[in-house]
């Protein structure tokens, strides 16, 4: 019996170094601009193409998509879903998940630190960029999220509130998949982020980090006339005064990625709300804390 778990286990390893291999151990930003080039080619029969290539290695679903067809790969990965597809958690106590993702790491916030994967801490302060940015969240609440490939890539506003500030930090393009979390240090704070500062209507602070990744050719935001890319250097402090809406679209990522949600203290996740769940857009993910 120990042999045969000792193999399994060894077999895991070689499909866990390969993966890192072929998804990290490339050039990576070189690789995240051609990408970002070819999905824009404008051609039904490319797209066509592209997307059933896509379909043979995943598990592509377009069924919930508003269209069908596509002029290019750009716009399948930014996809819009038919009306009513994702209903709004009404609760008034409820943060609502922005996006649909798989749940990473969560919980609440040790201080200044939190965690990418277990025994891989980073702390606010790298993350958000600023000690200023990161003290409202200090001991809060968080919940990672991550995008795959497949996924629906627009993100929402997670509650009724105002924009306050973007802080948009160019960075490296690591592969967020739970195998690359485990393998590199600090990988949210190395990689290409929005850092999106709210202010809900009872006053009280929320911010949605949205982390680009390997193939992730721009985070686009509709409050803001930029396409936040590799090539985009700044201005990196963005202030706004941008109302919004519960689950009012706010942008999209061009391939899949990962939104980072965190909240004060008194805050908490919602019901069963855990690492390894999925979860979609609109549904509740925190539960406000009572003023």
């Amino acid at each position: 019996m120990g042999s045969s778990l000792a193999a399994l286990r060894d077999k895991l390893l070689l499909q866990e170094d390969f993966n890192f291999l072929v998804t990290n151990r490339i050039p990576r930003t070189l690789l995240t601009r051609w990408m970002g080039r070819f999905s824009q080619i404008q051609s039904p029969l490319l797209a066509k193409f592209s997307i059933g290539m896509w379909r043979l290695f995943s598990d592509l679903d377009l069924s919930e998509a508003k269209e069908t067809r596509f002029g290019s790969l750009h716009a399948c990965f930014t996809r819009e879903l038919r009306p009513g597809a994702r209903p709004i958690d009404p609760a008034p106590d409820s943060i609502i998940s922005p996006c649909d993702g798989i749940v990473g790491a969560c919980g609440a916030v040790e201080g200044n630190r939190v965690f990418q994967a277990k025994g891989f801490p980073y702390t606010l302060k790298h993350l958000f960029g600023s000690e200023a940015a990161a003290a409202p969240f200090q001991d809060g609440c968080y919940a990672t999220l991550r995008l795959t490939s497949t996924m629906y890539h627009r993100f929402h506003a997670p509650a009724a509130a105002t924009i306050e500030h973007v802080t948009y930090i160019s960075g490296d393009t690591w592969n967020v998949n739970p195998i690359a979390l485990k393998r590199v240090e600090r990988l949210f704070c190395k990689n290409e982020r929005a850092s999106i500062r709210l202010r809900l209507d009872t006053g009280q602070p929320v911010a949605l980090v949205a982390v680009a990744a390997v193939l992730v050719a721009a985070i686009r935001l509709h409050f803001l006339d930029v396409v936040l890319h590799l090539r985009w250097k700044g201005p990196n402090e963005i202030p706004c005064d941008t109302p919004v809406t519960r689950g009012e679209e706010l942008g999209w990522f061009e391939h899949g990625s990962t939104i980072i949600v965190f909240a004060p203290k008194g805050f908490t996740l919602g019901e069963g709300i855990a690492p390894g769940v999925g979860v979609r857009m609109g549904q509740r993910l925190m539960r406000i804390a009572a003023k």
